[in-house]
């Protein structure tokens, strides 16, 4: 929804009635927090409370590469060396491959095992 100046652009008393009118502190229902209890209640309950949430123990995205990726490297890989922390099980691999990675999912594993390769982790 549009704010009230937004919507009454072009209006030249803003709905306030005479000219003069919406011009002091009284008008405009006090300065700041005044009015909170009382006349102010609704555009002001944002103020309590708590906002948003907490996050405890916040995980840091670990870089990934899936085994069908694997395919345009030859004999030995060492994604260590290349940044990445684990391999991810999507795709095919057509030939053996010998992989040095951090971590790797079982079914990345057994891929490149039954293309005639192995996985060295840690």
């Amino acid at each position: 929804m549009r704010d009230k100046t937004k919507k009454m652009r072009g209006h030249k008393t803003m709905g306030r009635g005479g000219m003069k009118k919406g011009r002091g502190k009284g008008e405009k229902g006090g300065r700041g927090f005044a009015g909170a209890g009382k006349h102010k209640k609704v555009s002001l309950k944002a103020r309590w409370g708590r906002h948003g949430f907490k996050r405890h123990g916040v995980s840091k995205a670990k870089k990934t590469i899936n085994v069908g990726e694997l395919n345009k490297f030859e004999g030995e890989v060492n994604l260590k060396e290349m940044g990445y922390e684990k391999l991810l099980g999507a795709g095919y691999v057509n030939k053996p491959l010998n992989v040095i990675v951090n971590e790797a999912t079982q079914r990345a594993v057994e891929k490149i095992e039954s293309a005639g390769g192995k996985v060295i982790m840690g």
